[in-house]
């Protein structure tokens, strides 16, 4: 939908009624094709099953590559690899134990990036902040211990959405806080709202001039034990090992494959997600849903015979989970091309909901958003018609220098942040029909 008419929404009034009838037999035959077709299934199962999780610099990851060429080449659809170099970091063995008050395992998962622990592993006493404000209060205490930040993400609300953003942070930055301080390590908790005792890994990012010191996530439960315990004058002690490390660069791809337009080939309509996934689960809703949905936009237009007005390519790119490599590349490489418009699809598997849109000049976004909002009747079928001003998606956001319009494809983010990073994101928690309610709205997306 994006390839015929974004770029004319910029200027166009609201859709009306003939417009949405033009549409219709053609959306009609994508929606039906796509709600049909097995293969969207069997193609999630050979992701997820026959190659699992797929980390940056890892042979997973390259296998998953090569996949992806070969069965979008299979459906007759124009490929190529785009080289990129992406950082390879290694988790290697870890544990976590509290050993006083007294002694027990606890689960963990070691952070993106993190560095490793002292071999031998260290102990320390565990001191805790909720927030940057405890965190300053708790002054000389934290040379020489590991701070954890118990700051609980707030549960999913229908109209906010999750509670994701306002807690990321001490995942992101906690590290470079404590280390600043003397500290020799962090442990965060889990950044979700619901937990069966399964942590959530997630990138972090180190400062300047500041040492490295290992960070890994824990339970929520755990994280919340800990924090009644200090809070009762208890003195917490845990030992944390971990062997990570960073080995370098890797050469890895983005996978670039496209139907040239049948009008204004040269004016380009990116839908993408990321192949890459942390090295926990089988990253299912994060992104395998998201890059399967890309490949089978293509295989219905194919199959069915449709050319779009414009060229509607498929990116999938590398690297999004630790250093957004393979966007950055894609951007730096493409920048001759003429992106009309790119779709994200980076939030999950669910039921589709809607789609997000954003522009460097918020007036065109508006634009844009008004003719969304008079073709909404599209997307009734499954209830996709939220359309809203909002983030796009962090692959695509490098285009948007250029002038592209940017969308997010939306699902129901009610769980997603259950399974988000863990070993729990596997395709158990992915329904089949919903699958293909996704590739039938980003489809009907693209075609319009």
């Amino acid at each position: 939908m994006i390839a015929l008419l974004l770029p004319l929404a910029l200027l166009a009034p609201p859709a009306d009624p003939f417009a949405v009838d033009t549409f219709r037999p053609a959306v009609d035959r994508i929606q039906q094709a796509a709600l049909a077709d097995e293969t969207t299934w069997l193609r999630m199962q050979q992701l997820c099953d026959d190659i699992g999780h797929r980390l940056s610099g890892s042979k997973h990851l390259e296998r998953a590559i090569e996949w992806a060429k070969a069965t979008l080449e299979a459906d007759g659809i124009r490929v190529r690899l785009q080289p990129v170099k992406v950082p390879r970091w290694v988790r290697g063995e870890e544990s976590l134990r509290l050993v006083a008050p007294r002694e027990e395992p606890l689960p963990m998962l070691g952070l993106g990036w993190s560095s490793g622990t002292p071999k031998g592993g260290l102990t320390a006493e565990v001191v805790v902040a909720t927030d940057e404000a405890s965190f300053e209060a708790l002054g000389d205490r934290v040379r020489g211990r590991i701070v954890l930040f118990d700051n609980p993400m707030p549960a999913y609300h229908p109209a906010h959405g999750p509670g994701y953003g306002e807690t990321v942070r001490f995942r992101v930055k906690g590290a470079a806080m404590v280390a600043e301080k003397g500290g020799v390590g962090v442990l965060v908790r889990s950044v979700t709202a619901r937990s069966l005792r399964t942590p959530h890994t997630g990138a972090q990012a180190s400062a300047d001039g500041v040492s490295k010191i290992p960070a890994a996530a824990i339970t929520t439960e755990d994280a919340d034990r800990i924090h009644r315990m200090v809070k009762r004058g208890q003195t917490v002690k845990v030992h944390l090992q971990m062997g990570a490390r960073l080995e370098g660069e890797a050469l890895s791809h983005n996978v670039v494959a496209e139907i040239p337009g049948r009008e204004r080939p040269d004016e380009v309509v990116v839908v993408g997600g990321h192949i890459d996934s942390w090295d926990v689960g089988q990253g299912a809703h994060d992104d395998a849903g998201g890059v399967v949905m890309a490949m089978q936009t293509l295989r219905t237009l194919r199959r069915l015979g449709l050319t779009p007005r414009r060229t509607v390519r498929a990116v999938l790119f590398t690297n999004e989970e630790n250093g957004l490599k393979g966007a950055l590349a894609y951007a730096e490489a493409e920048q001759k091309t003429r992106h009309v418009a790119a779709i994200e699809a980076d939030i999950g598997a669910f039921a589709p909901t809607g789609y997000s849109v954003e522009h460097q000049d918020p007036q065109r976004a508006g634009l844009a958003l008004v003719r969304l909002h008079g073709l909404r009747p599209l997307f009734a079928p499954f209830d996709a018609t939220r359309m809203e001003a909002g983030f796009s998606g962090a692959d695509v956001r490098p285009l948007m220098p250029a002038g592209a319009l940017l969308l997010g494809h939306r699902t129901d983010m009610a769980r997603y942040f259950d399974v988000h990073h863990t070993a729990d994101d596997t395709l158990d928690k992915v329904d089949p029909h919903q699958m293909r309610q996704n590739v039938a709205a980003m489809a009907t997306m693209d075609w319009v």
